[in-house]
């Protein structure tokens, strides 16, 4: 099998062309780009100015608007000249959906002008055609005559371009070719890079977003393979699109991006957050800081241990096979684990930021959907632990107790060999850093009955190290489940921004059976968020709603961060459940892929309610709207009423 990278196990970055955009260069010559996009009406220039100065002050180096009609696309020209009159010169993007006159007017105006090939050219119907070869390349003609055109307008007045894949927006030809694959994703950038390439134009970039982080890093990769394949080494742009607001939204973002950049992929950056593009730029500046030039230094000690032997599937999700030992490993979700150490005397209400919370008048435990699973203590528990949480403590305090029901020990590699036998008959975790992982290592773990690994990298390149651990375990025909231990630092962006690109990457690779991210212990609460979001994003183990909700631009009808609120406070109950909110019919049916539900503008104070892509009811008042989606829920049997799980301590 063909690599997309020269070692998975060790980070180098891809080598690409250089591309110029304005004054600005890119590629990986220079340092990764951070951009955002616009969310006021492209027609109010004081407006767009106003915003885009932000923008440019929060270190945003390339700034797209929307230009969804041929005005939009002239009035470019006044936002330019603005900015230009008071000292401004980041280059401008015009985004473009459907109208290839207002690409061939703003790509007189602006830098660089972002092409969608699944609407370019198409008008999406979502109906299933069939094609004779014939009648594909048909089709291929017909792109040919709409698309070379913009490329000789580029040409003449050195504009470059980003042709830019949706995962949700594939044309009903893809679809009927390939299916709503990443294969159908990276057949449609390239039908039209090839048209370019014939046309002798490279001043090229492109992008593979998707809502989905496995579904858009398996695109990327594929693409990076097929272009290699066929000589093209342009840059890449990076996005999770429709990530959403607030935690989820960057760790949605940090995972797939973070998962890429992890691999050497990425030369430009936009977090697509439901909120004011300003606060976009320094969670992107946050993701890439790390992969400054010259390349990222990685650990010396770290020995590549990838061979073609090692069974990784990079373009689809496989779970690593692993034995099951209790509630861990085999088809089991994967397990979360949160820290009490530094707490010496435990009572009840210290397990609240776990997700358990204990009633004294009931003598009742109160349990969330996100509950931990274990809980890393100190000392022995004075009391019993609500039922579905486990204890681990370190194996000299665990072996010394009384009763060591629901408990298990934690056992360091160094203390291995002392243990003379003495081990729990349900749950052995063995805790080692990567680099004391060795065949004679790996050899006395297997006779620790029931064993768990917990592994962890001090190495500064921590990801490459921890998948390196896996192929080792692989290569080795190792079963034994895996739980990721992350200590990320105390900074709580940070903490989930590299927690979610460290844990997220090797989670969609397939590997890890649970997650531990050991960080301060008053920010407990949110780790435990933390960590039931990155599994969440992984699409690993599913814990409450997902939002699809786009990051707002020029063409949005209705306010999307207050809308989102409103909708988010009477459904985030609804586990599993997928609802898309989209600002306008381009981030509409096609765009919110796989979601379950959508609400979506469809006009001034007007919204479409969807049921998959399927419209259900066109031209709801917004005032109706949310009431009318929680019908629409209801109707279809996804709606629960909130409840609290109980736990007890029987």
């Amino acid at each position: 099998m063909k690599m997309y990278c020269a070692n998975p196990a060790v980070y180098s970055r891809r080598k690409t062309t250089t591309v110029n955009i304005g004054d600005l260069s890119m590629g990986s010559e220079f340092p990764i780009r951070i951009q955002s996009m616009t969310t006021t009406d492209t027609m109010d220039t004081a407006g767009s100015v106003a915003q885009i100065k932000r923008m440019v002050q929060a270190g945003c180096e390339l700034v797209r608007l929307t230009a969804p009609s041929i005005n939009e696309a002239k009035n470019l020209e006044n936002i330019k000249k603005a900015l230009l009159a008071d000292g401004i010169r980041v280059p401008l993007v015009a985004d473009i959906h459907f109208t290839p006159n207002a690409a061939e007017m703003a790509a007189r105006i602006v830098e660089k002008v972002r092409i969608n090939p699944g609407n370019y050219a198409d008008r999406k119907k979502f109906e299933t055609l069939e094609y004779t070869d014939a009648e594909y390349q048909e089709e291929i003609d017909r792109i040919r005559e709409k698309f070379v055109p913009l490329i000789k307008i580029c040409k003449e007045y050195g504009t470059a371009l980003r042709i830019g894949t949706n995962h949700g927006s594939l044309s009903d030809r893809i679809m009927s070719r390939y299916g709503d694959t990443p294969l159908g994703m990276v057949e449609s950038a390239m039908e039209f890079l090839r048209i370019a390439r014939e046309e002798n134009f490279h001043q090229i970039v492109l992008s593979m977003k998707s809502s989905n982080p496995q579904v858009m890093v398996q695109a990327y990769r594929l693409l990076v393979q097929t272009m290699d394949a066929n000589n093209m080494h342009y840059p890449l742009h990076l996005g999770v699109t429709e990530a959403g607001d607030g935690d989820d939204g960057r760790i949605k973002s940090a995972l797939g991006i973070g998962t890429l950049l992890e691999d050497g992929i990425g030369d430009t950056v936009r977090v697509s957050l439901t909120e004011d593009p300003e606060f976009e730029v320094p969670v992107a500046r946050n993701l890439v800081k790390s992969y400054s030039l010259p390349e990222r230094i990685s650990h010396p000690e770290l020995k590549p241990r990838v061979a073609e032997s090692t069974q990784w599937y990079p373009y689809s999700y496989k779970k690593r096979e692993t034995k099951l030992v209790g509630i861990i490993g085999s088809n089991q979700v994967p397990r979360v684990l949160l820290s009490f150490t530094e707490t010496d005397d435990l009572v009840p209400h210290h397990l609240a930021p776990a997700g358990y919370t204990y009633d004294p008048v009931n003598d009742k435990w109160n349990m969330s959907d996100t509950g931990a699973d274990f809980v890393v203590l100190k000392n022995p528990a004075p009391f019993m632990l609500p039922v579905g949480l486990q204890a681990i403590y370190p194996y000299s305090v665990w072996k010394e107790l009384v009763n060591k029901q629901n408990s298990s020990p934690l056992i360091s590699a160094s203390e291995l060999g002392n243990c003379k036998g003495v081990f729990s008959s349900a749950q052995n975790f063995i805790s080692l850093n990567c680099n004391e992982l060795s065949s004679e290592l790996l050899e006395g773990i297997g006779q620790v009955p029931n064993a768990i690994l917990v592994i962890h990298s001090s190495n500064p390149a921590c990801m490459p190290e921890l998948r390196n651990a896996f192929f080792l375990l692989q290569q080795s025909n190792q079963k034994v489940p895996v739980i990721i231990h992350l200590k990320p630092t105390s900074n709580l962006e940070n903490l989930m921004l590299e927690s979610a690109r460290d844990a997220g990457a090797l989670l969609i690779d397939g590997f890890g059976d649970g997650i531990w991210i050991d960080g301060p212990q008053d920010l407990n609460a949110r780790i435990n968020q933390i960590s039931f979001g990155i599994l969440q994003a992984a699409r690993t183990r599913i814990s409450k709603t997902e939002y699809i909700s786009c990051p707002s631009c020029g063409r949005t009808l209705f306010d999307l961060q207050e809308t989102t609120a409103r909708i988010r406070k009477v459904t985030d109950h609804l586990k599993g459940v997928k609802i898309a909110i989209m600002g306008c019919i381009v981030n509409g049916p096609g765009e919110m892929a796989d979601a379950d539900y959508g609400y979506v503008g469809s006009g001034p104070g007007k919204i479409t309610l969807y049921k998959g892509k399927e419209v259900v009811k066109k031209g709801v008042n917004t005032e109706l709207a949310v009431q009318e989606l929680i019908n629409l829920i209801k109707d279809n049997g996804d709606w629960t009423e909130p409840v609290q799980v109980h736990a007890t301590t029987d």
